[in-house]
C-alpha cells in the first residue's frame, strides 16, 4: 500500500488540534501524517497526594514522561510501569496537541478509524557532542517523543543525529552509532517494540546523515529505519536525481535497508551555495517527483510519502496526483489490447482484355443527292415571272 500525507497539521485546517488535523487529512483523501513534536516544555515536580498509587500513564491532565531522579542520562523504562510513590520526582510535558495519555488514546482511535497512519518527528535540534547537559537533553527529547508516538499509535520516532564531534569523522560516526543503538534499545523496551527509531539524512555536510552513513547505521543496528529524505540527499550530493537509473538504485538501497517498508520525505529544494539550500514548494524546486512516481508505480512494497513542502497538504495531494497518473500509465500499458491483425488484401481480378473494333466498312448504296439552288437560278426565275405580270397589264 502507498500512503500520502503532510508533515504537520494541514494549513487549511480551521481547528488547530491534532484530531482536527487528522480529520482534515482524511477529508482531503490523504492517509498519512507526520506529527511535529517541536516545542518541548518539561516540568519536574513531586508526586502529589492524589497521584500516589497510580500508574504514570493513568494520571489525568498530565503527560508524565519520566519518573525518578533527573540526573540520570536516560529515563528508566521500568519506572514508567510502576505505581507512583509519595515524594517521588516526576517530569511531565506541556504539549498543545494533547493534555494526557487518555487524550492520546482518543487521537489514536480516531486515526485508526479514519485509516490515517501516524508517525512523529522529534525536536529538530539535537547535540550529542556539546556539553553533557545538551547531550542528556537530546537523548531525553528523543525518548519523550517515543513515548508520545507510542500513545498515538505511531510506529516511527523520526529524528536527526546532529553535528559531528570535534575529533575525526570516523570517531564521531562510531559515537553516534552507539547513541542510536541505545535509543533504539530503550524504545523497544519501553514501547514493547511498537516504536522504532527512524534516522533522517541531512543536507548539511557538517551534520551526520550522508546516504552511506544512514544506510550503514540501519544495517548495523537492528530495528533502526532509514528515512529517504530526497530533498536533503539532493542538497547533500548536489544533484537533482534526474537520472532514473541513479534514482532507482537509491530507492532500492533504502528499501533493502528498511526491510521493505519505505518511509519517504519529499519537497522541492533550491541550491544556493556549497552548503546552502532551502525547501520550496514542489513546482518551484530543482527535483521532480515524476521519475520517482514511475518507480513507485512498479513497486511491490509499502510506502509512506510525507510532504515536507511549505505547502504541506496541497503538495501532498499533488504528489498523490502524480503517482496516480504514473499508475494509470502503467496500467494502460500493461492491459492494452493486442494490436489488431491486419488481414492480407484480396487479390485483384484481372481486367478483361480490351477488344478493338474494326473500322466501319463503307456502304455500297449511293448517298442520296441533295438538290441545291443556286442564287443565280432563283434570281432569273423571279425576273421571268415579273415580266409576265407586266405584259398582262398592258
Amino acid at each position: 500500500m502507498i500512503r500520502f500525507g503532510p508533515a504537520g497539521i494541514p494549513l487549511s485546517c480551521k481547528g488547530r488540534t491534532l484530531r482536527d488535523g487528522i480529520s482534515d487529512v482524511h477529508h482531503l483523501g490523504l492517509t498519512a501524517m507526520e506529527v511535529q513534536f517541536i516545542k518541548v516544555n518539561p516540568l519536574t515536580r513531586v508526586v502529589q497526594e492524589e497521584e500516589a498509587g497510580k500508574l504514570p500513564f493513568d494520571v489525568p491532565l498530565q503527560l508524565i514522561v519520566e519518573v525518578g531522579e533527573t540526573t540520570r542520562s536516560s529515563a528508566d523504562p521500568a519506572a514508567l510501569r510502576t505505581p507512583l510513590k509519595r515524594r517521588q520526582n516526576i517530569t511531565g510535558l506541556t504539549w498543545s496537541l494533547a493534555k494526557d495519555y487518555a487524550d492520546l488514546a482518543q487521537t489514536r482511535a480516531l486515526a485508526r478509524a479514519l485509516d490515517v497512519r501516524l508517525s512523529l518527528h522529534a525536536p529538530y535540534y539535537v547535540d550529542f557532542f556539546g556539553s553533557e547537559e545538551a547531550r542528556d537533553r537530546s537523548i531525553r527529547q528523543i525518548q519523550w517523543a517515543g513515548l508520545l508516538a507510542s500513545g498515538l499509535g505511531a510506529g516511527l520516532d523520526v529524528t536527526h543525529l546532529g553535528f559531528y564531534g570535534g575529533g575525526s569523522r570516523a570517531d564521531s560516526i562510531h559515537e553516534l552509532a552507539q547513541v542510536a543503538k541505545e535509543l533504539e534499545s530503550w524504545l523497544q523496551k519501553t514501547t514493547d517494540g511498537a516504536v522504532h527509531l527512524a534516522v533522517e539524512p541531512s543536507g548539511h555536510p557538517d551534520v551526520f546523515g550522508s546516504r552511506e552513513e544512514v544506510l550503514e547505521l540501519a544495517h548495523q543496528i537492528k530495528g533502526i529505519v532509514p528515512v529517504l529524505n530526497l530533498p536533503h540527499l539532493a542538497a547533500r550530493e548536489r544533484t537533482t536525481f534526474s537520472d532514473t537509473v541513479q534514482l532507482k538504485a537509491l530507492v532500492d538501497q533504502f528499501v533493502e535497508a528498511s526491510h521493505g517498508d519505505l518511509y519517504l520525505n519529499f519537497s522541492g529544494v533550491e541550491f544556493y551555495g556549497p552548503t546552502e539550500f532551502r525547501l520550496t514548494p514542489i513546482k518551484r524546486g530543482s527535483i521532480r517527483f515524476d521519475n520517482l512516481a514511475e518507480i513507485l508505480a512498479e513497486r511491490d512494497y509499502d510506502v509512506t510519502v510525507i510532504s515536507s513542502s511549505p505547502l504541506l497538504e496541497h503538495d501532498g495531494m499533488y504528489l498523490k496526483l502524480l503517482y496516480e497518473r504514473a499508475l494509470t500509465r502503467r496500467w494502460t500499458k500493461k492491459h492494452a489490447p493486442p494490436p489488431a491483425k491486419v488481414s492480407p488484401a484480396p487479390a485483384k481480378a484481372a481486367a478483361p482484355a480490351k477488344t478493338t473494333r474494326p473500322p466501319p466498312r463503307p456502304s455500297s448504296k449511293p448517298a442520296p443527292r441533295t438538290a441545291k439552288r443556286s442564287s443565280h437560278g432563283s434570281a432569273s426565275h423571279s425576273a421571268a415571272r415579273a415580266s409576265k405580270r407586266s405584259h398582262g397589264r398592258h
